[in-house]
């Protein structure tokens, strides 16, 4: 029994792990509110692959819809990208970072924020 507890835990510690979404794009901002109108300074990590080739970001609001594209170049693109949307009228917005591959979308990565209007 011992025998196989230990040819057990070896079979499993062997197995290959598939990387998640975060581990190939992370989005990183400066808060969750934001007062009106906002610069939103977004800060995207990307895994440097040989199927990298595009980095979407995306601030999709109520009334508003941003995007910018940078183009990579596969593992040798740097890790840290930087973008900013500047004047983001009062609402909710989704902040979404897509890294597409020559045919896909090969990860999401995505954070919720509120541009606050000022009281009247």
């Amino acid at each position: 029994m011992y025998r196989f507890l230990l040819l057990t835990a070896a079979i499993l510690s062997v197995h290959t792990v598939r990387p998640t979404a975060n581990d190939l794009v992370e989005i990183r901002l400066n808060g969750h509110y934001f007062a009106e109108p906002a610069t939103l300074q977004i800060t995207v990590t990307v895994a440097p692959d040989h199927a990298n080739r595009v980095l979407r970001v995306e601030a999709d609001g109520d009334s508003l819809f941003r995007s910018t594209e940078v183009t990579l170049d596969g593992s040798s693109e740097k890790r840290v990208h930087n973008v900013e949307f500047r004047n983001l009228p009062a609402g909710a917005y989704e902040v979404r970072a897509e890294l597409l591959s020559a045919t896909a979308v090969r990860a999401v990565a995505t954070q919720d924020i509120e541009v606050m209007g000022s009281p009247r």
